[in-house]
C-alpha cells in the first residue's frame, strides 16, 4: 500500500503570519466589554476641554475681543479656541484607550496574549484596539461639534469637515499610543502619558497664537503632533483652505503607519517568539 503525504503550502495571503483578517472578532469583543465600563470615566475626557472653551472662550473672550485666525480671519477668541480644543479631545479619547484601556489588558488580563493564541495575528489584534479607540474620538469630537454649534461657534459648513479630520487626529494617537503602552510595565509609567499630554495641551497653540513663543520655541511646538491637530482644525473651522493642510494630514497618516508597524511588531515580539 502507498502512502502518499500531504504537504501544506505555506498560505499565500499577505502577511500570513501577522493578519488573519479577523478584525471584526477584535472590535466586537470590544464592543461587548463596553456595557461593563465606568461611563463616568468614558465621558470625563469629553468634558475636560468643554470646561475649558466654557471658562476661557465664554469667561475670557469677552475681555479680549477679537482675534486674528487662518489667512487674517478676524473671529472671537471662543472661536479661536475652540477648534483646538476640539483637537484635544480627540486627542483624549483615543490616548485614554490605547494606553489606560490597552496597558491593562496586555499586563493583567493577558487578554491580548489569549487572543494571539487563537487564529487573530498581532495586526488583527492591533488594528481592532485602534479601532475601539477611534470610536471614542469620533464620538467626542461629534458631541464637541454640537456643543461648538449650540454656542455659534459654527460659522461655515466648511467646519463640518472638522469630524474626519478629528478622527484623522484620534488615529495617529491612537496607533502610537498603542505602541509606546505595549513598552510599560508597571501602572506608574502611565504618568508618563499625563506628563506629555499637559505641556502638550499648553504650549501647542491651543489658547493663544504660536508666534507669542521664541524662534526656537516654535521650532519644537511645530513638531508636536498636537500643533498639527490644531492648526488642521482652526483652518478648517474657517474654510480656509491652504497648501499647509496637506502637511498636517501627511503627519498624522506617517504617525498613524509608524504606531501600526510599532504597535504590531511589540505584539509578536512580546507573545509569538
Amino acid at each position: 500500500m502507498t502512502h502518499q503525504t500531504t504537504v501544506l503550502e505555506p498560505s499565500r495571503r499577505p502577511f500570513a503570519g501577522l493578519y488573519a483578517g479577523n478584525v471584526r472578532a477584535v472590535v466586537e469583543r470590544g464592543l461587548m466589554a463596553l456595557k461593563t465600563n465606568n461611563w463616568a470615566v468614558f465621558v470625563s475626557g469629553f468634558v475636560e476641554p468643554v470646561l475649558f472653551l466654557a471658562a476661557m472662550g465664554i469667561g475670557l473672550g469677552p475681555l479680549i475681543g477679537g482675534v486674528e485666525g487662518p489667512g487674517g480671519t478676524e473671529m472671537t477668541y471662543g472661536a479661536y479656541i475652540a477648534p483646538a480644543l476640539l483637537a484635544v479631545s480627540a486627542m483624549n479619547g483615543a490616548v485614554y484607550d490605547s494606553t489606560n484601556n490597552v496597558f491593562f489588558k496586555l499586563r493583567f488580563s493577558k487578554l491580548y496574549q489569549n487572543m494571539l493564541y487563537t487564529s487573530l495575528g498581532p495586526l488583527d489584534v492591533a488594528m481592532g484596539e485602534i479601532y475601539l479607540a477611534l470610536q471614542r474620538g469620533f464620538l467626542y469630537a461629534t458631541a464637541f461639534m454640537v456643543v461648538m454649534g449650540s454656542l455659534g461657534l459654527v460659522t461655515t459648513p466648511a467646519a463640518l469637515l472638522m469630524i474626519p479630520a478629528a478622527v484623522l487626529v484620534a488615529f495617529g494617537f491612537a496607533a502610537l499610543g498603542m505602541g509606546i503602552t505595549s513598552f510599560m510595565k508597571r501602572f506608574q509609567h502611565l504618568d508618563w502619558v499625563n506628563f506629555a499630554l499637559l505641556p502638550m495641551f499648553l504650549f501647542s497653540a491651543t489658547l493663544y497664537p504660536l508666534s507669542v513663543y521664541p524662534e526656537g520655541v516654535q521650532l519644537f511646538i511645530q513638531a508636536l503632533p498636537l500643533w498639527h491637530g490644531v492648526e488642521l482644525m482652526r483652518s478648517l473651522s474657517v474654510g480656509y483652505f491652504a497648501p499647509a493642510l496637506l502637511g498636517h494630514v501627511a503627519y498624522f497618516v506617517v504617525m498613524v503607519l509608524a504606531g501600526v508597524v510599532l504597535t504590531t511588531a511589540r505584539l509578536r515580539a512580546l507573545f509569538l517568539r
